[in-house]
């Protein structure tokens, strides 16, 4: 029952509002929607006690209210015109209080009815704004000092209103008002709470797309610092993997199985970068390319690197493409310097770029289907772990040849051989992965 009341209450208060309106808007009409339904209910009370007292005119200006309050509010339910019904309603909640004080005989007389005056500035500050309800409370503290001013004057053709009876009205006339702001304080509160907690869900859901598009600590700064992020990494490892035949294939298979596939595929090598700490930078069609030591640095990018290669073998191990034939990748590494930056204005994105971006690209296109190829600087960082056969790349485009490794696995317990015995000369000190922050003002 309960539940219903709020729910028809909700309704109501809601008549009078637009497709369009904001949130702000919409609250706004309900709190006054709300505020007229209520004083109007209250005020039977007044007519009743006034009317059994005789006092006819003192009777008639909360009658009267009932009257102008029902049909303003039928108005701006048929015709949504809100300006004229708010002021309506907020002009009667600040004068009749007053003429009714005036009627019954000043202050005593009328056991403090002005306190209803109070709800014109009070509602204000809900439905019209801080501003705008300054004026309105100016016009009560105004019209409270000349009611004081001609008090003398009122209680001297004072209704006559037996002592109990005034307490009851000067108790009615504290707690309707109380009453009333608290229900419309209360009611705006829990509509200021569901559209706060409405804001909140939104806000996560934005924050969860903010960082499907963007590195974490990326997404914090420029949250914190609007403008061109740019920042250079000493040393990263970056790996590109390619669908073999990904071209033919999805000449010959639609979109409606094409994409599902592509999206499992691709999804199983998210888990393994996420696992181990890699940055998915993008996809690009059957490209998939990710990097170790950005934007965070990472202790151990390359062999961290080597590990999602590795797992994304074994990820793809047994799968077919849809038209059944067998799913085979290509997957190129490389080490070394980079920049990372947010490229653009619109549908901006996180990437990397350098010559060491490059020469990872490189060794996955001139790479073996099945098979991890990684350049020299890599496989100095890993050739204590993992095992290599070396291959000789001829006439790389902007390289010229080049010593390449395919990286087979890793090497049992306790076999350490390394470059030295291949007569490779390490790089004399490990280089720093931290970022060295650049920012761009736009």
């Amino acid at each position: 029952m309960r539940a219903r009341v709020a729910r028809w209450l909700d309704t109501l208060a809601n008549a009078g509002t637009l497709p369009d309106d904001s949130e702000e808007e919409r609250l706004g009409k309900a709190v006054l929607t709300y505020a007229s339904l209520l004083i109007t209910l209250l005020s039977f009370f007044w007519v009743t006690v006034y009317t059994y007292l005789g006092l006819w005119l003192a009777a008639a200006i909360p009658l009267a209210y009932q009257v102008i309050s029902t049909a303003s509010l039928l108005y701006f339910i048929s015709t949504k015109r809100y300006v004229a019904f708010r002021f309506v309603q907020t002009l009667m909640m600040l004068m009749l209080p007053f003429l009714l004080q005036w009627t019954v005989g000043g202050f005593m007389a009328s056991s403090g009815v002005l306190l209803w005056a109070l709800t014109s500035p009070l509602g204000a500050l809900l439905f019209l704004g801080t501003r705008q309800a300054v004026p309105w409370f100016a016009a009560y503290v105004g019209l409270t000092v000349f009611s004081a001013a001609i008090d003398g004057y009122l209680s001297a053709g004072a209704a006559d209103v037996p002592t109990p009876l005034a307490i009851v009205i000067f108790a009615m006339n504290i707690l309707g008002v109380s009453l009333t702001a608290f229900a419309l304080t209360r009611y705006f509160a829990r509509r200021r709470e569901l559209a706060m907690n409405a804001l909140r869900v939104e806000q996560a859901r934005s924050e969860r797309l903010l960082l499907n598009v963007l590195p974490a600590p990326v997404a914090q700064r420029l949250k914190q610092e609007p403008g061109v992020i740019a920042d250079t990494f000493d040393e990263v490892t970056i790996l590109f993997a390619d669908i073999v035949g990904f071209t033919s294939l999805s000449e010959r298979v639609g979109p409606e199985e094409m994409v599902p596939w592509l999206n499992d595929v691709f999804s199983s090598f998210d888990r393994l970068a996420r696992r181990h700490g890699l940055e998915k930078i993008r996809t690009i069609g059957d490209s998939y390319m990710a990097v170790a030591g950005v934007p965070l640095p990472h202790p151990d990018h390359a062999v961290a690197t080597a590990e999602v290669a590795l797992g994304m073998l074994d990820a793809i191990a047994g799968k077919t493409a849809p038209n059944g034939e067998p799913l085979r990748i290509r997957i190129g590494i490389n080490t070394g310097p980079v920049v990372g930056a947010v490229i653009g204005l619109d549908k901006f994105i996180y990437d990397v770029y350098g010559d060491a971006v490059n020469t990872a690209s490189r060794m996955e296109s001139r790479g073996l289907p099945g098979q991890i190829q990684v350049s020299e600087a890599t496989y100095l960082r890993l050739c204590d772990r993992y095992v290599f056969e070396e291959r000789r790349l001829e006439q790389v485009r902007g390289k010229g040849d080049m010593s390449a490794y395919i990286l087979i696995g890793r090497k049992p317990e306790g076999d350490n051989a390394g470059p030295d015995a291949m007569g490779i000369e390490r790089p004399e000190a490990p280089i720093s992965a931290a970022p060295v922050q650049t920012r761009v003002t736009s």
